[in-house]
């Protein structure tokens, strides 16, 4: 029986330099963001019962979209509008957050407090009330105490969506969105707990890399929940791998160890249980779609030409199994991986990669997508549905400064 594919055979042509630069059509990719907008407001009202699951699935996950919308230069026109728009949808999110009982909701960037309060303090810096900003700022600061505890969820303490490297990678984003000091002490001490934690797995589970990390039980990889992600973290806090040799070295033979594990295809294993089996999964949670960025911003900081390869590489085969069929989002969605393209075009300047960047577009308004493309179970959700995809297609219009939310590679000392 043949396999069924989980994305759609790439039917756009690849980019010819004979026909210059890549035309972006702002005027239609404005259109779109409009029609998606209207749509976002008719069937996800900003309620309380549609605050829960922070930014992944919430409302902020709306107001994160619309404060992105705010920032772009395309869409200056209605700046005070998407501001108001944001604060409409972050509200809820906000009064939710307050009643947050448990230690995984305060912490956690994607799924809980966390990232609602640093959107929040976010758009009330771009609204000029400062002590508001300054509010839920400390709110955000509060939850690297309880970080500080090597254990403090059973289930795994150190990725993305709840743990160490989101509040990091949060921290960061916070710090540039607000023009305020990095609060290096307590990132430093996250960035020790989170790499002794990873010591002590390893060594216990004998694992090939120095640094290991399970979330429920799972030696995941990828970016939703896995190595890549919590590496990316660390190198992205400034000063801090210099000041730590041990530690630099560590990270950088850990993250030798993951590119080993990419295939010749380009693809890498979801977790350490799928190394040597047959890889499916092209997603930015799994796969190459989010180990793309450890591997970008590897190339960044130790200027070594294997990471790069490394990116085209992934670059290669998202362009011809990147238009997945789980939908038009971030997480497992064709705007996901489109986010490749584009940061691949700030690193190289190429003007290939914004051509694909292009097509991944113009292939979510094509017959077959919205015929055939699968409904996600949050279908206006900033990570699962077309909230994310708004953002994409605004970066599509100022490519220069595109970035994959609260993932960009490009950040540096605030």
């Amino acid at each position: 029986m043949a396999t069924k594919l989980r994305y759609f055979p790439n039917p756009k042509p690849d980019y010819d330099p004979q026909f210059g630069s890549p035309n972006i059509p702002e005027r239609q990719i404005k259109t779109l963001v409009g029609s998606l907008v209207v749509e976002i407001e008719k069937n996800f009202a900003p309620t309380e019962k549609n605050a829960a699951n922070g930014i992944y699935l919430g409302s902020a996950g709306i107001a994160y979209m619309y404060y992105h919308l705010s920032k772009t230069p395309s869409f200056s026109s209605n700046k005070q509008l998407n501001l108001d728009k944001a604060l409409q949808y972050i509200l809820p999110a906000i009064n939710v957050s307050k009643s947050a009982k448990t230690r995984k909701e305060a912490s956690s960037l994607i799924l809980g407090t966390a990232g609602v309060y640093a959107v929040a303090a976010a758009l009330y810096h771009a609204t000029g009330n400062k002590n508001l900003s300054k509010s839920y700022r400390e709110f955000y600061y509060q939850a690297a105490k309880q970080c500080g505890d090597q254990k403090f969820l059973s289930f795994g303490s150190d990725e993305l969506f709840v743990g160490r490297a989101g509040y990091i990678m949060g921290a960061l984003w916070l710090a540039k969105e607000t023009n305020t000091a990095l609060q290096k002490a307590e990132l430093y001490n996250l960035c020790k707990v989170m790499l002794k934690s990873g010591r002590d797995y390893a060594a216990s589970h004998q694992s090939q890399c120095p640094l290991m990390y399970s979330y429920y039980q799972v030696e995941y990889l990828g970016a939703a929940h896995g190595l890549c992600s919590i590496l990316q973290s660390v190198l992205s806090v400034p000063g801090y791998l210099q000041e730590n040799p041990r530690d630099l070295a560590d990270v950088k033979r850990s993250i030798d160890y993951v590119l080993g594990l990419q295939t010749s295809e380009g693809n890498f294993p979801a977790a350490t249980d799928e190394i040597g089996s047959e890889l499916k999964l092209v997603h930015w949670c799994h796969g190459a779609g989010g180990v793309f960025y450890l591997m970008a911003k590897a190339y960044l900081v130790f200027k070594e030409d294997k990471y790069l390869q490394s990116c085209r590489l992934m670059a290669e085969l998202i362009w011809q199994k990147g238009l997945l069929k789980k939908g038009p989002g971030l997480c497992h969605g064709v705007a996901g991986n489109g986010y490749v393209f584009l940061v691949m075009y700030r690193l190289t300047s190429e003007a290939g990669y914004l051509h694909r960047a292009v097509c991944f577009y113009e292939f979510l308004e094509s017959e077959s997508f919205q015929a055939q493309a699968k409904t996600p179970d949050c279908p206006y959700s900033l990570y699962e549905g077309t909230a994310g995809t708004v953002c994409y297609l605004a970066d599509l219009t100022w490519p220069e400064f595109a970035a994959f939310p609260f993932s960009d590679i490009f950040v540096t000392e605030t």
